[in-house]
């Protein structure tokens, strides 16, 4: 059982690498930007105050999940943070970003899900930008809230670092990705820029301009959420 468990699971990786090689860049972070905007005109979409104190999200259109006996996830996309010192600055240039997990179970077929993921404060954007994180070990996550306002949420939402949404089949809804990695997609972030560059250096040192590609995802952002509400102290 443990091999095959192990073969499956490699299978699985050269599936999704064998995807990436094929994927354009600029089309992975349009996408994202229409998933976006997609999911923020949803009636009963992510709360606008949750919103308006991210300091960062992460959108992974079309995560693919496959399974027989034994469930994988793999997932390409962005995330974009808000510029300065304390993340009270316009949102800047995306990094592109991985999402991969495993879960062991008996199942039979596929699916394919859009992720949005709220970073809710400087700590959980940090620690993203300089290592591969495991949700629910290397940074706390949580199911996100929904509706207008996150007034109700539970104090384990509040308190969070990363707040996840899923969208499948037209369901839009707050779900857990515990167990699941996020890490920086160097190899793409290269193909996108041009040169080498770390999360960190297109994040927050802003080597970089922002991309005629992300034009519209930031554009979206800027009138949705200009401002960083977030309580001062927790910036500092």
């Amino acid at each position: 059982m443990k091999k095959f468990i192990a073969f499956f699971l490699v299978f699985l990786t050269a599936i999704a690498a064998f995807g990436a090689d094929d994927e354009k860049e600029q089309e992975r972070v349009k996408n994202s930007g229409i998933v976006l905007k997609e999911i923020l005109n949803i009636p009963d979409d992510i709360p606008q105050d949750l919103l308006d104190k991210a300091e960062c999200v992460i959108i992974m259109p079309n995560v693919v999940k496959a399974a027989l006996g034994v469930g994988g996830s793999f997932g390409r996309g962005i995330m974009i943070c808000r510029s300065g010192e304390h993340y009270k600055g316009k949102w800047g240039a995306p990094a592109l970003y991985a999402l991969e997990g495993a879960s062991i179970g008996f199942q039979l077929g596929g699916q394919a899900t859009d992720f949005v993921l709220l970073v809710m404060n400087p700590k959980g954007a940090e620690s993203l930008l300089y290592s591969k994180v495991k949700l629910g070990v290397d940074a706390s996550a949580a199911a996100g809230p929904k509706g207008r306002t996150a007034e109700g949420a539970t104090d384990i939402v509040m308190q969070a670092e990363i707040l996840s949404y899923s969208r499948n089949k037209g369901l839009f809804a707050g779900i857990s990705l515990e167990g699941s990695t996020l890490r920086s997609d160097g190899s793409a972030n290269e193909k996108l820029y041009g040169r080498k560059l770390s999360a960190k250096e297109i994040i927050r040192e802003g080597k970089v301009a922002i991309p005629p590609c992300a034009h519209e995802l930031v554009s979206l952002l800027d009138t949705k959420s200009p401002v960083n509400k977030s309580d001062p102290k927790s910036l500092e």
